[in-house]
């Protein structure tokens, strides 16, 4: 490789391994553990990849004597393949975390299966009848809720799997377990549901919403719950007395939220710069309180967010394929790649090494940093 042509590297061709599925990556998730990540894609496939990096940055670093340069050279390896699926559903499958390195899968066949990080289909953990369209797994209670899109099964440890009681909403294509495990948000076409699962009494709260949820995201405390919606912005609701807002003014639909545990803050894709607010200020009383003004503003709208699980970074991938990395209240960016195809997901690993990528264009990616990249 020429000089010439290593001047051009941006991060991403420095840092990632990346790899090319024959179909957009719907969704990603790293393990538990943070051993592995699973892409999903639109034909129904479920893609790992090993996070351990056979050539990691550090070792690819050089720094001169005379001018204390710091470079980094570029992988001489292509990265071990991914390990592949066959088509489990007929579009995107559901996903979540399960014990330290697995997964769950929602397939067409209302199956509720569980993928090891080498790719195997150990059993089925839950059977409902349907096509299973929305699944996740809480730890803490060792339960697994599961929807075919109308009704809402739960199973505790692989049991049979109960009918959750349900009369609010009539379709359900999103849930999430609080972080306790002990509430269930459901999401469907006129709002969310908040339910209970230890006791029959109906649910905590319902909230009409003006559009379907297209995410569901709780606080890492559990008192905040926000959602993208289809259309008209994001929704926010306080658990501690119900209040619910829908913070609007996005150009595009919010495809994506996001919580910062070291800022207190939540973020939000669809604007044309990384949209913030600071908790401290929630934005219940106008879009402007708190607001938290973070990278630059530009001229292409924001797919998706993820905030570093430990600094105070947030993580952008853009309509254009750009991806940025901002601190948190600051114009300051790096950028990782200028352009590519549209980012469909972002995720960061556990220990904040590793920033996970999909794309439109079937690109998946793993981007590991070196330690002093981050330093603050």
């Amino acid at each position: 490789m020429n000089q010439h042509a290593i001047q051009n590297l941006t991060l991403f061709d420095l840092l990632a391994r990346s790899w090319r599925r024959p179909s957009a990556i719907a969704d990603l998730r790293f393990s538990a553990d943070g051993s592995s990540v699973a892409f999903t894609g639109v034909d129904g496939t479920v893609a790992l990849a090993a996070v351990a990096d056979q050539e990691p940055p550090e070792s690819r670093i050089r720094v001169s004597g005379d001018l204390g340069q710091t470079t980094i050279r570029p992988r001489e390896r292509q990265p071990a393949p991914l390990i592949a699926t066959a088509a489990l559903g007929e579009g995107d499958v559901p996903i979540a975390n399960y014990l330290g390195s697995g997964f769950l899968v929602g397939t067409a066949a209302g199956e509720v299966v569980y993928l090891t990080s080498d790719g195997n289909e150990m059993e089925t953990l839950v059977k409902i009848d349907g096509p299973a369209v929305a699944i996740d797994h809480s730890p803490r209670t060792a339960m697994t809720a599961v929807s075919n899109g109308q009704d809402i099964f739960l199973s505790h440890g692989g049991g049979d799997a109960v009918r959750l009681r349900q009369d609010a909403i009539p379709s359900t294509d999103s849930l999430a377990f609080s972080p306790g495990g002990r509430s269930l948000a459901c999401g469907g076409d006129n709002g969310l549901s908040i339910w209970p699962i230890d006791n029959d009494a109906g649910p905590l709260c319902e909230i009409s919403l003006s559009a379907r949820p297209v995410s569901i995201r709780w606080s890492g405390d559990g008192t905040w719950l926000a959602c993208g919606l289809e259309t008209g912005g994001f929704a926010l609701v306080s658990m501690t007395d119900g209040r619910a807002e829908i913070v609007t003014g996005f150009p595009t639909p919010v495809r994506t939220v996001c919580w910062s545990v070291p800022e207190n803050a939540l973020f939000a894709s669809g604007a044309f710069r990384i949209a913030g607010w600071s908790m401290a200020a929630p934005p219940l009383e106008g879009e402007t309180s708190g607001a938290l003004e973070t990278g630059r503003a530009g001229l292409v709208p924001v797919e998706t967010v993820a905030a570093h699980p430990q600094k105070r970074l947030i993580a952008a991938g853009y309509a254009n394929g750009r991806i940025t990395i901002a601190q948190i209240g600051a114009r300051d960016e790096l950028l990782v790649r200028p352009l590519g195809s549209a980012v469909t997901a972002l995720a960061w690993s556990g220990d904040g090494r590793h920033l996970a990528v999909g794309a439109v264009d079937g690109t998946a990616g793993i981007i590991t940093f070196p330690a002093q990249m981050f330093k603050h």
